[in-house]
């Protein structure tokens, strides 16, 4: 089903900002703070710039968090990760450090973000910038010849980064057979860690995403574009959450990221669907397994795909003491979806337990206790995190739904083409995928999931933010 664009009038997302009591300012004593950031363990690093790191992130980002290194070895792999060193730059206890715990994480809006510290440090001194000398916690991951971690460690370092890369960028260098030297592997290592997360039952779930972005004086709704060099990146920053997750729960301390299992009612629902759907689930397969297996852009598997987001509830974070308490009240270190322990530690600049989690990892490979600030902060950084990633969410969709509905606004009435990603299922509406625009919306009747159908919009109120259709199934 082709993908086409429409346009919406000129507006901006200030009252979504006002809304949830979003603010791209910060107090004086807090920006003199970042101006004057310093490096409190410069003269304990070891100087790794050396090593002729690149950094993949998205066009025109400033908040550059991670850079990478991949070398082939005569036994797998080697995997240099290095991630901005944000722990030793803000002052514990300071201005900068109330303040970012107050905001929890970095806040996107189509018309500029919300940072988690003011600019002058997350997209200068402290971003590991192409060409800039930086400190960083530098990650150091040895893999078998099957892509399994079997060596990790971490130390303060300093790195320069040769180079900024976007994933087309880093897709078209390896399309070409050209891709830059220092991620040459990328692509062996990116296929390596896919087959193993099946192999550890893993989960992965690939939804059309949709994103606002500018076009002229207005704006438009589109797809986020995933190559594989998505895919790829995302597994370092994967195996890295894994080690850290690993060395915390081994020393007794930190925080980690949990999911439950499936349960068993949300698994016999996903292979209803199947059957429905007439996709194969070959016995003894697991759901990541299926799921790796389906055709991208089939509507079928974008409606097995929505249905199977029902595997993935109770995301949570999990923090416990040096004894070990939270770990061993019987609560569950697991993240499901990933299939093993997994930790955040690799967007210090954008979210806020990396810094803490970060931390903790460095004390305890350096074998020196976990710093008091650290430590005293952990049992409240879950708290923290949950609410930041509930506004983070409804910041999103808000930001969607209202240009959703301008675009829409004068088309009340209109029939459209669209893919059906869930089924009406008692009090809870269909939900279809409209290509021309890209609207993802409720829908009244009952489409048959995983069907191409003709709806009719009944709804686009920018007031409310809401966006409807109504489909009525054609009769001979």
């Amino acid at each position: 089903m082709p993908l086409t664009r429409l346009k919406a009038p000129s507006f901006d997302f200030d009252a979504i900002r006002s809304e949830f009591g979003l603010s791209d300012g910060f107090d004086p004593a807090v920006m003199k703070e970042a101006r004057e950031v310093r490096d409190r363990h410069a003269d304990s690093r070891i100087d790794r710039t050396d090593i002729p790191f690149v950094t993949i992130d998205p066009p025109g980002s400033k908040d550059l968090d991670q850079a990478v290194h991949i070398e082939k070895t005569s036994n797998g792999l080697l995997v240099h990760y290095a991630i901005a060193d944000v722990g030793a730059l803000v002052v514990p206890g300071g201005a900068l450090d109330t303040e970012t715990r107050r905001r929890g994480q970095t806040y996107y809006l189509p018309d500029g973000s919300v940072p988690l510290h003011p600019r002058v440090m997350s997209e200068g001194s402290a971003s590991l910038l192409e060409g800039q000398t930086r400190c960083a916690a530098l990650w150091t991951i040895e893999l078998d010849d099957a892509g399994e971690a079997v060596a990790w460690t971490v130390t303060r370092a300093t790195v320069r980064s040769v180079a900024r890369l976007d994933y087309a960028e880093v897709q078209a260098g390896v399309d070409a057979g050209t891709p830059h030297p220092s991620i040459a592997a990328l692509a062996e290592f990116g296929s390596q860690r896919a087959a193993a997360a099946i192999r550890r039952g893993a989960i992965d779930i690939t939804l059309p995403e949709q994103e606002v972005v500018p076009e002229g004086r207005g704006w438009r709704i589109a797809l986020q574009p995933r190559t594989a060099a998505d895919g790829w990146n995302a597994e370092v920053s994967l195996l890295t959450g894994m080690c850290a997750a690993r060395i915390m729960l081994d020393a007794g301390i930190g925080i980690v990221r949990t999911l439950p299992p499936a349960s068993s009612e949300a698994l016999e629902a996903l292979k209803r669907t199947a059957s429905a759907l007439g996709i194969d689930w070959p016995t003894g397969a697991s759901a990541g397994a299926v799921l790796a297996g389906l055709p991208a852009d089939a509507p079928s598997t974008l409606a097995m795909m929505t249905r199977a987001t029902g595997l993935l509830r109770g995301a949570d974070y999990l923090a416990f003491d040096s004894a070990g308490n939270a770990a061993a009240s019987g609560e569950s270190v697991e993240h499901s979806g990933i299939g093993a322990p997994y930790a955040h530690v690799t967007a210090p600049l954008r979210r806020l337990s990396d810094r803490f989690a970060t931390e903790v990892c460095l004390a305890v490979v350096a074998g020196t206790s976990v710093p008091e600030w650290a430590a005293q902060a952990l049992p409240e950084l879950p708290a923290m995190m949950r609410g930041s990633d509930s506004v983070a969410s409804k910041v999103d969709r808000a930001c969607v739904d209202l240009t959703e509905a301008h675009v829409l606004s004068n088309r009340v009435g209109e029939s459209f083409e669209a893919v059906v990603l869930r089924g009406a299922e008692g009090k809870r509406e269909a939900e279809v995928l409209v290509s021309e625009p890209i609207v993802i919306g409720k829908c009244q009747g009952e489409p048959p999931a995983g069907e191409s159908v003709t709806v009719r919009l009944t709804q686009a109120d920018t007031d409310s933010r809401k966006v409807s259709f109504d489909y009525s199934p054609v009769t001979a």
